[in-house]
């Protein structure tokens, strides 16, 4: 069996494709081009800045879609009509019963610290959910649920790499059973952007960015998410400088659209 080096190639937004061990992963599938607006709920729509790397039909076959939340920057009407309807895709229960009245037969809702597993020769794929708040307060309960995920690699039963994909969450409270039930995390996917609607804080910005590393400490953090739509409002390079300000850089790797990188820590 052939297998690889971990990593990612960024399409877009939080759209990016992991090939871990013999196993492919599309996460929170955008494929809107610029000037396309994506749907965010409530009557609320957001002009999108830039264009994705790749195309739906341009994507290797898939062992999965790992989905954060159902809003329109992460599954969009491109994927709703070009995604194999086959593949599984991974995601909150609340996002399951829509993606199934849509015809995605194989959406599967994961319930908080719940794991699917996918299995090839002798390696072991396991998906956990993990906890997520996409908005302040009682403002949440008014916004998609959101979670995130846990990667584990297994190679004949030893763990081979863990990655975890923060998915569109705030930097909250919840977030400190991660490290406390999976700790060396070798690489963390973040969600960035600092989204803003209203004035609200809906994603985490370049302080929570590095508060998050602070409670996770991954080997490796790559940021994406943070500079596709106008609502994205702390861009990527406050986030780096952050980093620096707190001598976290040297643990962050930034990818560029349709670039892949290696999700193993520099030396």
């Amino acid at each position: 069996m052939v297998t690889h080096q971990p990593d990612v190639t960024f399409i877009g937004t939080a759209t990016t494709l992991l090939r871990l061990g013999g196993f492919t992963l599309l996460t929170d599938p955008n494929f809107l081009h610029r000037g396309q607006r994506a749907y965010l709920g409530y009557g609320m729509w957001s002009k999108r800045r830039t264009d994705p790397a790749m195309a739906v039909a341009d994507l290797p076959e898939l062992d999965a879609v790992v989905l954060s939340h159902l809003h329109g920057d992460h599954f969009d009407r491109v994927a709703r009509r070009g995604l194999d309807r086959q593949v599984p895709i991974l995601t909150t229960p609340e996002a399951e019963r829509k993606l199934r009245r849509w015809g995605f037969g194989a959406a599967e809702g994961l319930p908080t610290w719940r794991s699917r597993e996918l299995r090839r020769g002798g390696e072991t794929l396991r998906l956990t959910s993990l906890p997520g708040q996409h908005g302040p307060g009682l403002l949440d309960r008014a916004l998609p649920d959101v979670m995130g995920t846990l990667i584990d690699l297994d190679r004949d039963g030893t763990r081979q790499f863990r990655l975890y994909v923060t998915g569109d969450t705030l930097h909250r409270p919840l977030l400190a059973g991660i490290p406390e039930r999976f700790p060396d995390i070798d690489a963390m996917l973040i969600h960035l952007g600092g989204t803003r609607l209203a004035g609200v804080l809906l994603t985490m910005d370049a302080r929570q960015g590095a508060d998050l590393v602070e409670l996770i400490r991954p080997r490796l953090t790559v940021p994406i998410h943070y500079d596709d739509y106008p609502v994205f409002r702390s861009p990527l390079r406050h986030f780096v400088d952050e980093a620096r300000r707190r001598g976290l850089v040297r643990a962050v790797r930034t990818v560029a659209r349709g670039e892949t990188v290696p999700l193993t820590p520099p030396a």
